[in-house]
Parts: C-alpha cells; sequence; structure tokens
C-alpha cells in the first residue's frame, strides 16, 4: 500500500483538487473509495467537488450525538442541496457506549475515550470495504497539519487529503463563485466545529481550530493519528 501511495503521489500528484478526485473515484478506485466528512464550516466546497464528479460517492459522516443540532440542519440542507446520493451517518456501537462511557461524560473526564469510541471505532467500521478514502484536512490549518502530504498510506488505506495545498482564501472564493450555503455557526464566531462539548469560538487572530478542545493538549480526535507513510508530490497544486 506504502508504494502504491508513492506511485499515486508520483503520477496524479500535479493534478489539481478537482482532476485528482476524478481519476481516484472514475478510474482508480471505482466503488472503492469514499468521502468521510463533518459538514462542518469548510465541508461544503469538497462535497460540491465530488457531487459534481459523482453525487453516489459513499459520504461517511460520523453522528457521535453530541453534535450541534445546527451540525444535522446543515447536513441535511447540503444533502438535499447537491444531491448526494449514499450520505451514510454512522453512530457509536451502543454497548460500547454503555460499557465505556454510561454517563455520557467522557468528553470531560477522559476525552481520548470520548473520541475513540464515538469516532475512531466507527470510522474503521464504516470504512471496511474500501480501498480508499478523502478528507478535508488542509495545510492552513497550522500545527501538525502543517506539513500534509496530498496522499497518504494509512493502516491499509490510501488517504487522500485532496485540499491539503487550498489556504482560506480559495475555499472563500469557492463558497462565493458557486453560491455553496454555509454552516450556520459560521457567524457566531466558530471556525472550526466537532462535537458540541469541544468545540469553542475562535477569537480574531486566533489559530482556525484554536477552539477545538480549548485548555487542553488535545488538537486531534483521532481519526487522524494512525501510523501512516506520507508522500508529499513537490508538484502538487
Amino acid at each position: 500500500m506504502a508504494l502504491l501511495s508513492h506511485e499515486l503521489a508520483s503520477e496524479l500528484g500535479h493534478l489539481p483538487a478537482r482532476k485528482l478526485l476524478e481519476k481516484l473515484i472514475r478510474e482508480v478506485f471505482p466503488d472503492r473509495i469514499a468521502l468521510v466528512s463533518s459538514f462542518g464550516i469548510e465541508a461544503a466546497v469538497l462535497l460540491h467537488i465530488v457531487a459534481e464528479i459523482d453525487p453516489a460517492t459513499p459520504v461517511i459522516f460520523l453522528d457521535t450525538g453530541k453534535l450541534f443540532a445546527e451540525t444535522i440542519r446543515y447536513r441535511n440542507t447540503l444533502v438535499r442541496i447537491l444531491g448526494l446520493q449514499d450520505v451514510r451517518s454512522i453512530e457509536p456501537d451502543q454497548a460500547l457506549l454503555r460499557a465505556s462511557d454510561p454517563n455520557g461524560g467522557a468528553w470531560r473526564s477522559n476525552p481520548d475515550l470520548c473520541c475513540h469510541i464515538r469516532k475512531v471505532e466507527p470510522l474503521a467500521r464504516s470504512l471496511a470495504g474500501f480501498k480508499a478514502w478523502i478528507n478535508g484536512r488542509k495545510r492552513h490549518h497550522g500545527g501538525p497539519r502543517s506539513a500534509l502530504p496530498l496522499i497518504e498510506a494509512v493502516d491499509g488505506r490510501i488517504k487522500i487529503n485532496a485540499l491539503a495545498a487550498w489556504g482560506a482564501e480559495e475555499i472563500e472564493a469557492y463558497f462565493s463563485v458557486h453560491q455553496l450555503p454555509r454552516h450556520p455557526l459560521g457567524d457566531d464566531g466558530y471556525r472550526s466545529i466537532g462535537c458540541m462539548p469541544c468545540s469553542d469560538r475562535v477569537a480574531p487572530g486566533e489559530d482556525i481550530r484554536a477552539g477545538r478542545w480549548r485548555g487542553r493538549e488535545k488538537t486531534e480526535c483521532g481519526i487522524h493519528q494512525t501510523s501512516s507513510h506520507h508522500f508529499a508530490n513537490p508538484r502538487e497544486e
């Protein structure tokens, strides 16, 4: 799989995001690739691109049970407007929840456990049968994402960071050109949105993800913290 990642980066890494995704969805991994989306602040851009390529592409949405109601409504709006045909809302395993977090307060006492049972385990389950998956991380998010590669080999699958090189200005321009609806919490100071207890507003001048797990060293939920091989192509975008 690492060799395949290297080959893909060498052969396709020079392509802009839309052409790259066309190749991957239609030719390289037909019926074996999924988009994992949080339906957050920037998510509509990648969802729009994928919907224009093939609206039947599976979209995995991790419904943790602790999301903002606004996120659920935004998901429903985007599904309808973009014509997405295969959005899969994946919930935590109820037996695991009862055993590991019966009172629902692990987000406060053990956020890593909370993320594991509500996001990491459900995602691993939902990706069974897929050879590749697309996600919306970008280098302009900062922190460890600053050196994000375009293509990775992660735990036996190809992981595509299709918009890795896109900056905030490009995201904003895409929203404007295509008149995409915005997440309703964007106007309320949120710049990165996950579960309600662990997402906060961001003050002017703060990093885009400063509101996630505020006051803790934690910066990722865990679905992007696995053993991987990175292959960044110097010609990409």
